[in-house]
């Protein structure tokens, strides 16, 4: 092995991209095994690489690490994107959940029947205008500094603005009312190491369209 990590998944966004977005803000390079076939995770599961059976997995200092919140917040506690004291991570954590909660309906989006697909995005823009992004932004104006918790990167800023540049594909005008998190977005994807990662031709994957759905289902299915 290089000694990257190493990321098992099929190429699509799934639950995987969360994790390449807190490696990429890190500035560490991964290399990306993808699922292609039934059999590709199957040989996973019986190679014992899966301990519940399921990816997303992670090789990453000699551990094979699976269920997407551990693997974040290994990630976050080794590039010291998770607050500096108990108290910060609680906050951290709080925030990362609430991102989740909507991040969860943005991921099943592209998978719903196309006769349920427009209650499913009238639900993420309802619930984004007035249950999550208020908050965060509420949260920026309540402190004033540049980043959630302790005026430091944390993971939480990175996985808000993933969601943000996710939900705003849904539907282009939906940050217009939230100017502190346009701040946000804006100072995160400057930072050197997301600005590489945003660029064409990074392990930054489009949103899940109809040849990755199906692919997928062929191999989850």
């Amino acid at each position: 092995m290089s000694g990257k990590p190493v990321l098992h998944y099929f190429n699509g966004r799934g639950r995987m991209e969360t994790t390449r977005w807190l490696l990429g803000a890190a500035g560490v390079e991964f290399d990306e095994q993808y699922l292609r076939t039934k059999e590709d995770l199957s040989k996973l599961r019986n190679d014992g690489s899966l301990m519940f059976q399921q990816v997303p997995m992670v090789e990453i200092d000699g551990l094979k690490l699976v269920q997407t919140r551990a693997i974040h917040n290994y990630i976050a506690n080794k590039y010291n994107l998770y607050g500096k004291d108990v108290k910060e991570r609680a906050l951290i954590d709080m925030y990362s959940e609430g991102i989740a909660d909507l991040h969860e309906m943005v991921l099943y989006y592209p998978y719903h029947p196309p006769t349920e697909k427009e209650a499913s995005l009238a639900q993420i823009k309802e619930k984004a205008r007035n249950r999550y992004l208020p908050a965060f932004e509420k949260v920026l104006k309540s402190h004033g500094q540049n980043y959630l918790v302790g005026n430091k990167l944390s993971k939480a800023d990175i996985q808000l603005v993933e969601l943000l540049y996710h939900v705003e594909e849904l539907d282009s005008s939906i940050m217009a009312s939230f100017p502190l998190l346009q701040g946000l977005r804006t100072r995160v994807s400057n930072l050197p190491m997301v600005k590489k990662f945003l660029q064409p031709g990074s392990p930054m994957k489009p949103l899940d369209d109809e040849r990755c759905v199906e692919e997928a289902k062929k191999i989850f299915s």
